[in-house]
């Protein structure tokens, strides 16, 4: 008997750690409390023992050898749907749960709440709904952390239950066996040009691992561990992101030997043909706490993450961290209610437009686990509550780490569904238009020495000419001049290739509100070095047809050239004016000159000394490209400046 008593302490104590139980024994029987016979009491007892140990497969094997023969021990039932509930075997769980409301419907709350739990994480809306209304009104004069819950879960089975009728007609494919496979898949990453899916792998042992998959010959071919240093033997690395440009991998990695906390952010560069040594961002980002999920801005200049760190709303929050002056990362700052409940939120994904936000959510309203959710900004830069992206994205089985392409029409996404490889596989699908973000463009480049053909470690710099706000800066790659620049689409952009050493690169793209012509621009960026002779064209500098009156979309590259001036105070330089061939000669000519003079005019406003500058307009006389094509004839119509001298003031 004191063996039993034993077993029963050592059960009662199972209970109360795991905030399964909340026992009303008093309204029980005896035959309801105790086994009928020798072989369940014994078959009890070694349940306790193994549960003792958390050992929860040897103490349902216990409890279900024991129902078998003993069915009408509820106390056992109830202990056995609580492990199954643990161990997420929701069928198993709701099966045992319904039998011991039939059984004994006043035995404990924790059955009505176990029950609706396990019936809502298998999509059973209605049958969950009426069991948690049940344990509501059981605990109706009690407040504690599990009513709460299952008020957020009664939530959410109003939200399916008039949900469910407005699924989208959305083809949901597998991406393969190629990338996925049994174990878990999940962060799906692209880069810009789609050529290649970076994603995280979790293997049985639990070490999460960073892996890649090449789009060739119209396939994904098989995934292999990325090359480099990121991927180690012994520590998870995962959870991840890669900047616009394919240059710079921020990863999650777990209990390194440098870590913070238990995991921490971590980046590396690509390095030409293989990851780079991974560095730990350290402080302010990572902290004793707990940081994982980074997502990147297109600009680079906002890295997003989740952590469960002081400050928060509960559990694990989204935070942000912007980039300073110095290169330094400044304190995160909390993403607000808009996005983060007393509940979890994970996976931020930030697309290229800058403004679209994506995550994971089981704090808002959806089908059960963790939903995907979006989250917008309104005319004024405020961010919206978010939306749930619905049926059939999401449903009762878990959603994680959605990513969009750059035109926003296709979506990327980790879930449990029917049929796949394994545990989460990564999914892709079209997107219905309410659940698109702006389309983006992106222009890609190399920068070099226009006489020696090198690589430039030059800077980048995109300009929105509607609201003139600067919406990226970076530099090159340090290695072969290359670069990548997202563009909206729906406005106007300066783009800027900037080195105090060489005259400025200018160009402009109008962008229209769809990507009808196409989504990617490739340039050769050329940069000639400041010397007497050399010349650059100001591709943003805009008149009125067949006017002279500087538009104000001009403003970035007037300014680009003050302060090149500025900045080079013995250089003098000649601004010229053309035209097409449009008209007749002499009245090109006069236009030629008055553009020409407009700009000269603006730089004497800004204070340049008159005689750092000359003026002259070449009118239809020098044209760069063939004046049969209108294509041509806009490349003819330009404003250039030249320098004709270095040694002013000497």
């Amino acid at each position: 008997m004191l063996r039993y008593l034993h077993c029963m302490r050592l059960f009662f104590l199972f209970c109360l750690f795991y905030n399964s139980l909340s026992f009303f024994c008093s309204k029980l029987g005896a035959q309801q409390l105790n086994p009928s016979t020798s072989k369940s009491k014994k078959l009890f007892e070694e349940a306790a023992r193994f549960l003792s140990r958390n050992d929860f497969t040897n103490a349902t094997i216990r409890l279900e050898q024991l129902l078998n023969d003993d069915s009408l021990f509820i106390t056992a039932r109830q202990q056995l749907a609580d492990i199954y509930l643990r161990q997420k075997e929701f069928e198993q769980a709701a099966k045992h749960y319904e039998m011991v409301s039939k059984l004994a419907s006043d035995l404990t709350p924790s059955t009505w709440f176990g029950l609706g739990e396990s019936l809502l994480n298998l999509g059973a809306y209605a049958a969950s709904k009426q069991a948690l209304t049940t344990y509501l009104s059981k605990v109706s004069t009690q407040t504690n952390q599990r009513k709460a819950i299952a008020q957020k879960y009664l939530a959410d089975c109003n939200f399916s239950l008039s949900e469910r009728k407005n699924t989208q007609l959305l083809n949901i494919h597998n991406m393969g066996a190629s990338i996925n496979s049994a174990d878990d898949e999940y962060f799906p990453m692209l880069t810009a040009d789609r050529s290649s899916i970076i994603f995280t792998r979790q293997k049985k042992g639990g070490l999460e691992y960073i892996y890649v998959s090449q789009y060739q010959d119209s396939a994904w071919k098989q995934a292999l561990p990325i090359p480099g240093k990121v991927n180690t033997e012994s520590y998870s690395e995962g959870a991840h992101c890669i900047s616009p440009d394919g240059r710079y991998l921020f990863f999650t990695g777990c209990n390194k030997p440098d870590g913070k906390g238990s995991c921490d952010i971590y980046i590396s560069h690509w390095e030409g043909s293989a990851w780079g040594i991974p560095h730990n961002l350290g402080s302010p980002i990572n902290t004793g706490s707990w940081e994982a999920q980074p997502a990147i801005s297109p600009d680079g200049n906002t890295l997003y993450f989740v952590s469960n760190r002081k400050g928060g709303f509960g559990g694990n929050d989204i935070w942000y961290s912007t980039l300073q002056q110095d290169g330094s990362w400044g304190v995160p700052q909390n993403m607000g209610d808009k996005v983060n409940t007393s509940f979890d939120e994970s996976t931020p994904f930030i697309h290229a437009d800058n403004e679209t936000l994506y995550f994971a959510s089981n704090g808002w309203p959806g089908f059960g686990n963790k939903d995907l959710f979006i989250s917008k900004l309104d005319h004024e830069g405020n961010r919206l509550s978010p939306v749930n992206m619905g049926t059939p994205i999401n449903d009762h089985l878990e959603q994680r780490a959605l990513t969009v392409s750059l035109d926003g029409s296709t979506a990327y996404f980790a879930a449990e569904r029917p049929g796949g490889k394994g545990g989460l596989d990564i999914y892709t699908c079209l997107l219905t238009e309410h659940l698109r973000p702006t389309a983006v463009a992106y222009v890609k480049g190399r920068v070099f020495d226009k006489t020696t053909g090198n690589a430039v470690k030059a800077a980048v710099k995109l300009t929105d000419l509607k609201n003139k706000k600067r919406t990226f800066y970076s530099e090159v790659d340090y290695l072969d001049g290359t670069f990548l620049v997202p563009l909206p689409v729906g406005s106007e952009y300066a783009l800027h290739v900037l080195h105090p050493e060489y005259l400025f690169y200018s160009q402009h793209f109008a962008l229209a509100d769809t990507l009808t012509e196409k989504d990617i621009y490739a340039v050769k960026v050329g940069l000639e070095r400041i010397s007497s002779g050399r010349s650059a064209i100001l591709n943003n500098i805009f008149f009125p047809t067949n006017g002279y009156e500087l538009l104000p979309t001009s403003e970035s590259d007037l300014m680009e050239l003050f302060q090149l001036l500025q900045h080079n105070k013995h250089i003098r330089i000649e601004i010229t004016g053309h035209t097409d061939n449009t008209g007749s000669a002499q009245a090109n000519q006069v236009l030629s000159e008055k553009r020409a003079l407009a700009v000269y005019a603006y730089l004497l406003s800004k204070g340049i000394d008159k005689t750092r500058l000359a003026y002259k307009g070449y009118g239809q006389n020098n044209p760069i490209a063939d004046n049969t094509t209108e294509k041509g004839k806009q490349q003819n119509r330009r404003t250039e400046f030249k320098i004709i001298a270095t040694d002013y003031g000497k």
